[in-house]
């Protein structure tokens, strides 16, 4: 994140050859400006990348960093534990959190609608949930708005940004050997979409646990999911009338670990005493199905805090003049042992 030159209303008033106070006064959504004109402010303020000094503002009485968040993340579990976390630190240091999806379709991201909106709305920072951290194309624009931003989990090649995460390949590891431990030989795993960076890593744990066992690699039981509850039961249905199915299912998220129980019980079969399952997140969810979710509780609540705490130091030091190298702050995770896995069945 590069030091943004300060723009000044003047400057806008200058390009839109109006007044400072016409330019203040679109600022404010004052009816008193003819559309037009409206509409030339917004563009010089477009073109300069010109975004209100809302902390200066704020003395005058508004309150707090305007902070936006995007996402597109099918996940809802994961989804409603980022904002709750996100939403708490907000409230906890006065900020205010603005949320957007910028899609133009289902794998779209629409990057106009970000510049469009993030300069209008005069946003400060920015915090960029996966997949979304991954786009180049998003992170490249960010740089050029130079807008202050933390990425969430980010994989990309050379990402040198603030970042909060967890270590995903070490979580999927420990919990591929701790149904190991069990006794399961024979474990499914249900990925997530491949424009989640997080998939590979969550399969590339599971892939090194067993080799670490000496066990083979079976790709008959690697499934593909979407991170959503309907694509877990849909492809635990598959791996259960497979000829040889698993003792042991790993979901690498919640929700499709809680449709892998629900495909589970749909087959006459129980959980845990016939096939294991776990899962990916420790979302609301995993506690209160049934059987509770044996999962990885990934600190999602904290990143989402701390993403927010960084961008307030980031905003704070910038509008003093100074800069902070950017932050990248891994947080633990935990192998949470519930109801949902036990020893495989013994066979006669």
């Amino acid at each position: 994140m590069n030091k943004r030159q300060k723009i000044t209303i003047q400057d806008v008033a200058e390009m839109a050859a109006v007044s400072p106070m016409t330019v203040s006064r679109v600022l404010n959504n004052n009816g008193a400006v003819k559309e037009a004109t409206r509409q030339r402010v917004q563009q010089a303020m477009r073109s300069l990348n010109y975004r209100p000094n809302l902390m200066a503002r704020s003395l005058a009485g508004r309150s707090g960093l305007f902070i936006g968040l995007i996402y597109r993340n099918p996940s809802y579990g994961y989804l409603s534990e980022f904002l709750l976390g996100a939403l708490s630190a907000c409230r906890r240091l006065g900020h205010n959190l603005i949320v957007e999806e910028p899609m133009l379709d289902r794998k779209m991201v629409d990057l106009e609608i970000i510049e469009r909106r993030f300069l209008d709305t005069s946003i400060q920072a920015l915090i960029v949930v996966p997949p979304l951290s991954d786009d180049p194309e998003l992170i490249d624009v960010l740089e050029r708005l130079k807008m202050p931003y933390v990425c969430v989990s980010p994989r990309l090649n050379n990402y040198a940004g603030a970042s909060v995460g967890m270590n995903e390949i070490d979580a999927a590891r420990e919990m591929t050997e701790y149904l190991l431990d069990l006794g399961h030989e024979r474990i499914g795993f249900i990925k997530g979409p491949p424009d989640h960076r997080a998939s590979e890593l969550r399969l590339t744990g599971y892939k090194q646990a067993l080799e670490a066992r000496g066990r083979p690699f079976d790709a008959r039981v690697i499934s593909e999911g979407d991170f959503t509850y309907v694509s877990g039961m849909r492809l635990t249905r598959k791996l259960l009338d497979a000829g040889s199915s698993p003792t042991a299912i790993f979901a690498s998220n919640d929700d499709m670990a809680i449709g892998a129980i629900t495909a589970v019980h749909q087959a006459g079969l129980r959980v845990p005493e016939d096939v294991s399952i776990v899962g990916f997140d420790d979302a609301a969810a995993a506690s209160s199905t049934w059987p509770p979710l044996t999962t990885i509780r990934q600190p999602i609540r904290e990143m989402a805090s701390s993403a927010i705490e960084i961008l307030e130091r980031v905003v704070n030091d910038t509008n003093s003049g100074g800069s902070v190298p950017p932050e990248k702050l891994r947080l633990p995770y935990k192998l949470v042992v519930r109801q949902s896995t036990a020893p495989p069945a013994k066979t006669d």
